[in-house]
C-alpha cells in the first residue's frame, strides 16, 4: 500500500485498541496506524514454540509482520483477573475499540456494547462480525461470504485473494473515522458493525449489476477491455473509453473508432487478437508508452 510523508493523518492524536485476531481487525488496524492514530492490539499470549497467539501468526509470519507494522502489541488473558485488568487499563485511554468475536462471546468477556458504554461513555465500538444484525452468530469466512456475494468463478479453484476479509477491512477503518466524527457532534461513543459478509457484497456490485458478466462491456463484450493472448504471453487490455479503444483500433490497423458498438462487433475482437498475438510484451510495452494505450503485459 503506497504511504508517503505527505499521507493525510486524520486519526492524529486518536487511540485504537483491537482484539481482533486474523486478518480484517489487524488490516483495519494497519490502516488506522496508517491515518496517524496510536494503536494497539491486545492478543492472547502465545502458546509455547509460537511467536504469536494470532492465527496469521503462526501460517504466515510474514503477513502477521506487514499487519503488525507501528502498532504496539501486549498480552493478556481476557478470562482471567490480570487480563481484565490489562484490558480495563487500556480502554480508560482508548477511543475506539475494534473486535472480531461473535456478540455472544464479547458479552461473555463483559464486553457488550452496553455495558462498554456505561462504564465508557466516549469510547466506540467497531464491531466485525461475518454478517450483520440477526446473523452475526453465524459461522463463516472469507471463502464462504465470496460465494454467497456470487463472486467465486465457475469450478474448483479458491479465488485469488481474500476480498471479503480485505473489503471489510476497509470498512472497519471507515467506521473507525464515523465513530470518530459521531463522538465529536454527539459527545458520546456509538457502536458500528462491519459484516464481511456485506463487504463482499459490495464488492459483488458491479457483477450483479451486469457489469463483469460476459455480456457486459467490462466482462469481455467491448474488444478495448479484455485479457489477449500475445506472442510471448498475455496482455490486459483496459482501452475502454472512446479515445484509448480508438488508439487501440488504430494500433490494430482498424479504423479509429471509439464508438462502443463497432467495439462490441465480433470482427473487432477478431482483429484487435490477431494484432496482439503477434506482439511481443516488450512490443505491447512500446505500444502503450508512444500510445498512451493503457494495458499491462503478463507472464
Amino acid at each position: 500500500m503506497p504511504h508517503t510523508a505527505a499521507h493525510p493523518t486524520p486519526l492524529q492524536g486518536s487511540r485504537v485498541l483491537s482484539l481482533a485476531l486474523n486478518l480484517p481487525g489487524p488490516a483495519a488496524l494497519l490502516r488506522c496506524a496508517r491515518m496517524g492514530a496510536e494503536c494497539t492490539k491486545l492478543e492472547p499470549p502465545p502458546a509455547p514454540g509460537h511467536a504469536s497467539a494470532d492465527p496469521m501468526g503462526i501460517y504466515s509470519p510474514t503477513a502477521y509482520a506487514d499487519l503488525h507494522q507501528g502498532v504496539r502489541v501486549l498480552h493478556a488473558h481476557l478470562k482471567t483477573d490480570e487480563g481484565q485488568a490489562a484490558l480495563h487499563a487500556e480502554l480508560a485511554r482508548t477511543d475506539v475499540l475494534i473486535t472480531s468475536f461473535r456478540p455472544s462471546a464479547l458479552a461473555k468477556l463483559g464486553l457488550g456494547w452496553e455495558a462498554l458504554q456505561a462504564r465508557y461513555p466516549r469510547l466506540s465500538l467497531v464491531r466485525i462480525v461475518g454478517a450483520l444484525g440477526e446473523r452475526a452468530e453465524e459461522p463463516g469466512h472469507d471463502l464462504t461470504y465470496q460465494a454467497e456475494a456470487g463472486l467465486l468463478a465457475t469450478g474448483l479453484q479458491v479465488p485469488p485473494t481474500l476480498f471479503a476479509d480485505m473489503a471489510g477491512a476497509l470498512v472497519a477503518s471507515e467506521a473507525v473515522l464515523q465513530a470518530l466524527l459521531a463522538r465529536s457532534q454527539q459527545g458520546a461513543g456509538v457502536c458500528i458493525e462491519v459484516g464481511l459478509a456485506e463487504a463482499a457484497q459490495w464488492l459483488a456490485l458491479p457483477l450483479h449489476w451486469g457489469l463483469t458478466t460476459p455480456q457486459g462491456d467490462v466482462g469481455g463484450a467491448h474488444a478495448g477491455y479484455r485479457i489477449y493472448p500475445c506472442q510471448d504471453g498475455r496482455v490486459a487490455v483496459a482501452a475502454l473509453e472512446p479515445h484509448f479503444a480508438a488508439r487501440m483500433c488504430a494500433a490494430a490497423g482498424l479504423a479509429a473508432q471509439g464508438d462502443a458498438e463497432h467495439l462490441r462487433h465480433p470482427a473487432t475482437h477478431e482483429a484487435i487478437a490477431r494484432f496482439l498475438q503477434g506482439q511481443t510484451r516488450a512490443q505491447l510495452d512500446a505500444l502503450a508508452r508512444a500510445q498512451d494505450i493503457p494495458l499491462h503485459v503478463l507472464d
